[in-house]
């Protein structure tokens, strides 16, 4: 679950963090009254799910409130387009008025997941501001960091290390070192998959200060952190993909033609490959489950339906929880409930596999039953085309 930056400096100060001084606004009305409380010189940031904002538009500085103002009338309502939006952009509808610092230098803080080591690892840099993927293809050098236990937290000698590493004057290493064990300690608490704070920023003073901030929670672990689940903003989030949430569907949305409807996160992970390999595109990835039942799969079909790019569909199912029959059954329930316009193929093997094909044939709807995978791929692109 992704959450906005302004959600992730409250994270943050929790931890003890420094952020600057601000607060989110939802019209221009609240942006200017937070600009006044601020006082000078203030940054109005378009809040979406989303990085280069500032190169897209959505970044302004303002010499005062009035400037707020209308910098937040040209942002909020705004559609953003950046390299992470892609071409159709997000509809802005939130924004942050924060105060501006003396920045004296941008530096870079972020932890992640390292599977090859089973460890999290604190990554810095002092090429802050920057793409770190860019930083990581061209300078790799740049990047230091420090693999550590998520029952200790990053050591305090680490931090230091890292802190020296980055070029933070000695005066402000210790603020530095607690900035990073903070983050790392938020990290572990918050059950994050990705945390960054991008840029840090060493201040003209002195201080060392979170200028940006991003935040992913691990959706698996949101059972056990509900103020953090209150921080989801659905109006950020894919409207199909949502619709599937509802009904415990895994599902995320693509930009091919070929709808897929699978049991299991690797089979639909080998599924969206064939069909590659047969020269065709998935338009999504769905996973019913193993346990999938004739409800779910009906909701699963309105899903792919309500996907306008979607010209074909592909059920690759084994069953084994999810019966043959269970899944033929609910197949042709849903394609007569739904009036399915689309060309489905089919693809079974496993427990009652019989009995499914035979649900299937009997049913008078024109499905293609596919022999094996590679049949399944290329016949559900060529009826895509």
């Amino acid at each position: 679950m992704k959450i906005h930056e302004y959600q992730a400096k409250q994270i943050l100060a929790k931890y003890g963090v420094p952020v600057p001084r601000g607060r989110m606004a939802l019209s221009v009305e609240e942006a200017l009254q937070v600009a006044e409380e601020l006082g000078g010189r203030v940054v109005v940031k378009a809040q979406i799910h989303a990085g280069g904002r500032g190169k897209g538009g959505g970044v302004k500085l303002a010499a005062d409130a009035a400037a707020a103002t209308a910098a937040a009338s040209q942002i909020l309502g705004m559609t953003l387009v950046t390299h992470q939006t892609g071409p159709e952009g997000r509809l802005v509808q939130r924004l942050l008025i924060e105060e501006t610092l003396p920045i004296a230098k941008e530096l870079y803080l972020g932890i992640v997941l390292d599977r090859a080591q089973g460890k999290l690892v604190m990554m810095a840099s002092a090429a802050g501001g920057m793409d770190i993927e860019h930083v990581a293809a061209t300078t790799p050098e740049l990047i230091l960091n420090e693999a550590f236990e998520p029952a200790t937290g990053l050591m305090g000698w680490q931090a230091r290390k890292l802190a020296f590493g980055i070029g933070i004057p000695a005066a402000s290493v210790n603020a530095a070192a607690k900035t990073m064990q903070a983050l790392a300690k938020a990290y572990v608490d918050t059950d994050a998959s990705l945390a960054e704070i991008n840029p840090l920023v060493l201040t003209e003073d002195g201080r060392v200060v979170a200028l940006d901030a991003k935040f992913n929670i691990d959706d698996n672990a949101l059972y056990r952190h509900k103020d953090l689940a209150e921080l989801r903003d659905l109006n950020e989030e894919d409207p199909l993909e949502v619709e599937a949430s509802k009904f415990g569907l895994n599902y995320i949305k693509l930009d091919g033609t070929v709808g897929c409807m699978v049991n299991g996160a690797g089979l639909a992970m080998a599924t969206m490959d064939i069909i590659k390999y047969a020269g065709g595109s998935p338009a999504n990835f769905l996973d019913v489950g193993g346990g999938a039942n004739k409800d779910q799969i009906r909701n699963a079909f309105r899903i792919l339906m309500d996907d306008k790019s979607v010209k074909a569909v592909l059920i690759n199912i084994f069953g084994g929880i999810l019966r043959c029959d269970t899944l033929a059954a609910g197949v042709v329930d849903a394609s007569r409930e739904l009036g399915m316009n689309l060309p489905l193929v089919i693809r079974m093997e496993g427990t009652n596999v019989e009995e499914g094909r035979r649900i299937l044939r009997e049913s008078g709807l024109n499905f293609t039953v596919a022999d094996g995978m590679k049949d399944a791929a290329e016949k559900v692109v060529a009826l895509a085309r």
